[in-house]
């Protein structure tokens, strides 16, 4: 449900304590001693049969005697009793509940008849469903809402306000984070502890925050994702307008399960979780002081730097500390400016002749507050700069905060640094800096007390402008290619699973593969020896065999592989040594023959590993890295979830180590890494569009500057219904290209045109559409007059959630790249309401184009369970206005304003 009656949660005008407790030691009474002394100006109500007054407040007997009906409800009562209190206050019209107590995980207990009962937790469930009321918890600490005055918690001591959100799992965290923060001074909006999650999570809660306007970045403490789709949607959309920061805790949990490929035993459950969280647009930290670290950064850097613009100018007054920043901007992964000659002359000119004259710029340990002014300006004009690092350390002849506030006045005001690089501080000491600290916080700078966590700071500003910038780059388009082969997969995953079988062998896997388009080695089954020499003269010498198998998942291990056999004689040979030795490794392994390929002679090329898993979160993962048969020893690799599209996969290489040698070094050629990335993107397609297939391992893929050759492969199958329920593309965390609504359309001339959903590579020429609108057309579509439509705006339109939003594209019938017109559909969280847009190229108003989009977007909205489409509509739209009244839609008038009429059309 999302955000629905989550202001029943989060802004409440009443509330009811059920459960309070005057018993020494009690949750009931350290959550009422709480609640009643936060400061909340509504009426806080506490239940409690065999209490007259709590805290001095008149108790009630049950749910049915209190004197009006609470916003919301906390509930610290025995579990069993917990799903009848939920029924009885959504009866009467409450409709947020915060359920402290635990025991909602035991299982299900079997009733006397035999039968399974349904668990207290699916009660809970049921009880609240009927009312939509919504549920916090169970098993958690309860919230805060400082800004409001409610602490309904049983942490030790409250949240100071301010403008962050802490959403977590666990409510050790709460304690803990609390502990942390307030002797630090750090406020919040929100402390939300979820607990079990039965109801509200994680994807509830961002969509919420997104739009609070009294949060300003959103920490979150994730243990595990319940939703995967939602999560991905609600968090990619609350990244986009404030900065999402994330622990996950239990990292290694799961690391030592067994795994049948080298690709299960890569990709672990804590990789996939950190490809999500990149995905998303969040940044992923690692500590508590690491992730208020990271909130104070991105919130008080007003400029970020541009997309790998990693460079860091370092001015200080200690020659050490430009060091040991130095080393710790090095060890994260950004670099130092090299100072131009002209950055160097103007130094000169400012600074004393035993400057260091580089980078670090030590401005020597006297330096006074004009001294830091002039050089940091200087910095700040280079271009050679992205950002720079002020630092000072406590000495008899300075004063630190003469230099701090000197380093505010030539940044100036906040509103005018968005032209400038950022700036980040260290001033060192425990004392004498502390009024220089305070003054860089009331400028709403970044300040830090080490250089290591200034650095830090930086680098935190670096991934998430990284992050950000993948959210909004454009692709290349794919080249053209015939379409995969669809039907063949299916036979050979049929086959399989007719013979219940588990994997494919080798040449079946090098078929899927090469339907869909990822090169591989010529290759032939034979049964036995005479068969494998027949096999070799068919293909060529010399040629490579391996033992075929399904009893063997790794060919090497068992000497199952054998490489470069020049003729038939060496062949023979060598088949049968290979039978001999995988008998005495194996003997009770099937043999079914031999796999005959031919030897890719591609010297120099680098051996990669391509792979597909699923994930029991977040379903099919696309994994890449350095191959070879130590692949698991090197463990040089990086995941994605799909789908992907070759931006994405280009990122996803750039994750590796390997990725530095694919772009070429010394003598060697760069491989061609555009056939890299399209064989990613293809085998992310096969995963959206086959849910049979469990795992795919491609060990090694050649790749130099000639392209890609897959010269061994492996699938694994899953058995036949597994994936009947929930369908291919269901199972994936993020909905891939719905290739199902590309269709045909009719114009009133009758021409026929092409019509399908939008596509990230689709930016340039929805551009060049707009440049095809009149001036009164765009005034009429914005509302409001814009020369172009900018790299910004247009990746909105093009890079969209097709779990939430949907855009039709009409192409131009003779000239395909050229788009016609766009409509779209944006549903809120609920999937109850969307807002529609529609704009048509100014020439060819009049044929009908816009009415056949509206139609298509309609039956689509209709189709996912929308409720209602709208829009606003210039009220001098006359156009738009009869085409809505001709679609069905009802007008009103904005009461917020007279010159916009808001056109609404409901289903059902």
């Amino acid at each position: 449900m999302t955000t629905r009656n989550l202001d029943a949660l989060f802004k409440p005008r009443s509330i009811a304590l059920i459960g309070a407790s005057r018993r020494e030691g009690s949750v009931g009474r350290v959550v009422a001693r709480n609640l009643f002394h936060a400061g909340f100006e509504g009426p806080v109500m506490p239940v409690n049969p065999h209490e007259r007054a709590i805290e001095g407040v008149l108790a009630y007997s049950d749910v049915a005697a209190l004197p009006e009906t609470p916003d919301l409800a906390i509930i610290v009562t025995p579990p069993k009793t917990v799903p009848g209190i939920v029924a009885e206050l959504g009866a009467r019209g409450t409709r947020g509940a915060v359920v402290v107590t635990a025991g909602f995980n035991t299982p299900a207990e079997e009733d006397k008849t035999g039968g399974q009962s349904r668990s207290l937790r699916q009660e809970l469930l049921d009880a609240a469903r009927p009312h939509t009321l919504r549920i916090a918890g169970p098993n958690c600490v309860g919230v805060m809402l400082p800004h409001l005055g409610v602490n309904g918690s049983f942490a030790h001591i409250p949240a100071l306000p301010g403008d962050l959100a802490f959403v977590t799992q666990s409510g050790a965290m709460v304690t803990a984070m609390l502990d942390w923060a307030t002797p630090r001074g750090i406020g919040f909006s929100h402390v939300v502890s979820l607990g079990d999650m039965a109801d509200v999570d994680f994807g509830d809660m961002l969509d919420y925050l997104a739009v609070d306007p009294s949060t300003r970045a959103v920490l979150l403490y994730v243990e595990a994702v319940t939703d995967a789709r939602k999560f991905m949607s609600a968090a990619r959309a609350c990244a986009r307008s404030k900065p999402v920061i994330v622990i996950k805790g239990g990292r290694h949990a799961e690391g030592a399960k067994a795994a049948t490929s080298h690709t299960g035993a890569l990709a672990g459950a804590d990789e996939v979780y950190d490809a999500a969280f990149r995905r998303a647009g969040a940044l992923r930290v690692f500590t508590l002081e690491e992730l208020f670290d990271a909130a104070q950064t991105l919130s008080t850097a007003t400029a970020l730097p541009r997309r790998g613009a990693d460079k860091l100018a370092i001015l200080t007054n200690g020659g050490g500390l430009g060091v040991l920043a130095t080393d710790a901007l090095i060890d994260g992964g950004g670099h130092l400016a090299e100072l131009t000659p002209e950055t160097i002359t103007r130094l000169d000119g400012l600074l004393p002749s035993t400057w260091s004259r580089g980078n670090p710029v030590d401005i020597i340990g006297d330096a006074p507050g004009s001294r830091y002014a002039g050089a940091l300006e200087t910095l700040l004009e280079a271009r050679e700069v992205d950002a720079v690092l002020a630092m000072h350390c406590p000495v008899a002849v300075a004063d630190p905060t003469a230099a701090a506030q000197a380093v505010i006045d030539t940044l100036g005001p906040r509103d005018r640094r968005r032209a400038k690089p950022p700036v980040f501080t260290a001033w060192l000491g425990e004392r004498a800096p502390l009024k220089a600290r305070r003054l860089f916080s009331e400028a709403g700078m970044p300040s830090y007390d080490t250089p290591e966590r200034a650095v830090r700071g930086f680098m935190h500003l670096v991934r998430y402008r990284r992050s950000q910038t993948e959210l909004m780059e454009t692709p290349p388009s794919i080249p053209d290619s015939e379409e995969p082969d669809g039907a063949s997969v299916r036979a050979l995953l049929q086959r399989a699973q007719r013979e219940e079988r588990v994997w494919l062998n080798e040449p079946e896997a090098k078929q899927l593969l090469a339907a869909y388009g990822i090169p591989v080695v010529a290759t032939e089954v034979a049964g036995d020896v005479e068969a494998a020499v027949a096999a070799a003269g068919r293909i060529g010498y010399p040629v490579a065999i391996k033992i075929l198998s399904h009893d063997i998942t790794h060919k090497s291990d068992v000497g199952g592989v054998q490489l470069d056999l020049a003729d038939a004689d060496a062949l023979r040979s060598a088949a049968e040594a290979m039978l001999e030795r995988v008998r005495q490794n194996r003997p009770e392994a099937r043999i079914e023959g031999f796999s005959v390929q031919a030897m890719a002679r591609r010297p120099g090329a680098q051996e990669l590993i391509l792979g597909l898993v699923e994930d029991r979160q977040f379903g099919p993962v696309v994994l890449f890295g350095q191959g070879g048969t130590a692949v698991e020893v090197v463990r040089d690799k990086a995941v994605a979830l799909p789908p992907l599209n070759l931006a994405l996969a280009r990122s996803l290489m750039a994750e590796t180590r390997v990725y530095r040698l694919l772009e070429g070094y010394r003598d060697r050629p760069a491989a061609d890494l555009d056939a890299i990335a399209l064989a990613l993107v293809r085998l992310a397609q096969l995963a959206a569009d086959f849910a049979d297939i469990a795992e795919v391992d491609i060990n090694p893929l050649l790749a130099d500057s000639k392209g890609v050759v897959a010269l061994d492969a492996r699938v694994r199958v899953k058995p036949s219904g597994a994936e009947a329920a929930r369908g291919a593309r269901a199972r994936l965390a993020i909905r891939p290209y719905p290739k199902s609504l590309e269709q045909k359309g009719e114009l009133r001339d009758g021409t026929i045109i092409s019509i399908r959903p939008i596509r990230p590579e689709d930016e340039p020429a929805l551009q060049r559409t707009f440049a095809h609108l009149t001036p009164e057309d765009v005034r009429m579509r914005f509302f409001s007059h814009m020369a172009a439509l900018s790299h910004e705006s247009a990746a909105r339109l093009t890079q969209i959630d097709y779990n939430r939003e949907m855009a039709l594209v009409a192409l131009d019938p003779e000239h395909p790249g050229e788009i016609w017109g766009w409509v779209t559909v944006a549903a809120d969280p609920e999937n109850r309401r969307a807002e529609y847009a529609v704009a048509v190229r100014s020439y060819l108003k009049g044929r009908g184009l816009g009415y056949l989009l509206m139609r298509r977007i309609l039956a689509y909205a209709e189709s996912c369970g929308i409720e209602e489409v709208w829009g606003d509509v210039l009220a001098d739209n006359r156009r738009m206005l009869t085409m809505a009244t001709d679609l069905g839609f009802t007008t009103q008038s904005c009461p917020d304003d007279p010159g916009v009429m808001r056109v609404v059309k409901r289903f059902g």
